[in-house]
């Protein structure tokens, strides 16, 4: 009788150290929905997921104009989901589009309001630069840093990568050298099709869903369903590939958050079309 208990026990014991320790894939669902009486909303997301990255996602209607702050401890990089909008800068205007990057590096004046009747959806991605990054940055191109980056992702320069089929678009949305171990980049395609499986324990990551993203995203034994408007961290050091059913649309931004410049030799994996 005694052997049989501490049998049980062993076993109560080994599935619970399997279920502690099962691989899982952080995934929040944005909220698209901006109340009629709201103007504007923000909400951190997959908070402390990753060191030193805060992500918001964040709504404002045309009643709204957001002025950008810059400061030297942080980076910020904004992702504009939906909705269209002006953004004034440096006596420039710059027409937002759903689907278009900006990062203001060292330019301050920098102001955005959506357009009348419109309501933008926007990630806003805040990033720690360590020591090591405020010296690294020194060593980038000038206009780099002291220039606004902005962008359609549809206008970003396109690659290819072993992983991937030939169908396979893949755009890179931010080059590295404009903030120190940070890129980003953009995939999209039409089912049955997958990224194949891979791993990267130089890098974290995050992908978002775009509009009629329905994809489902695998990192181990774990899997989830990806949908549009959705933001997933992949666990670091996992093998993780994601897959497409017929008909359906694969569209995500990846973004890579390298621990170290060195890990940024990964990025040389994808051949752009004048290599």
């Amino acid at each position: 009788m005694k052997t049989k208990l501490n049998f049980s026990i062993l076993a109560v014991t080994l599935f619970s150290a399997i279920t502690l320790y099962a691989q899982e894939i952080p995934i929040k669902i944005l909220d698209m929905e901006l109340k009629a009486n709201q103007q504007e909303q923000s909400k951190t997301i997959l908070n402390n997921e990753i060191d030193g990255v805060t992500t918001e996602h964040i709504t404002i209607n045309s009643d709204i104009t957001k002025k950008v702050e810059v400061d030297t401890l942080n980076k910020t990089i904004y992702l504009f989901i939906t909705g269209n909008a002006t953004l004034t800068s440096g006596g420039k205007t710059y027409d937002i589009v759903p689907e278009t990057i900006m990062s203001p590096n060292n330019v301050h004046d920098i102001e955005f309001k959506p357009n009348n009747n419109e309501t933008l959806h926007y990630l806003k991605i805040t990033v720690l630069q360590t020591a090591l990054d405020l010296e690294d940055i020194e060593t980038f191109p000038k206009e780099n840093i002291n220039t606004i980056y902005f962008k359609k992702f549809a206008d970003c320069e396109s690659y290819t990568e072993p992983i991937k089929s030939p169908q396979t678009t893949s755009r890179t949305i931010l080059p590295n050298k404009y903030i120190p171990r940070v890129a980003m980049g953009t995939v999209r395609t039409i089912g049955p099709d997958k990224v194949g499986a891979h791993v990267h324990g130089m890098l974290e990551q995050l992908f978002l869903g775009l509009t009629d993203n329905h994809s489902v995203v695998y990192a181990d034994e774990a899997q989830v369903d990806f949908p549009e408007y959705s933001l997933l961290h992949i666990p670091r050091g996992s093998s993780h590939s994601v897959s497409v059913n017929a008909n359906n649309e694969m569209y995500y931004v990846w973004m890579d958050f390298f621990v170290d410049k060195d890990g940024e030799e990964w990025l040389k994996t994808h051949n752009t079309n004048d290599e």
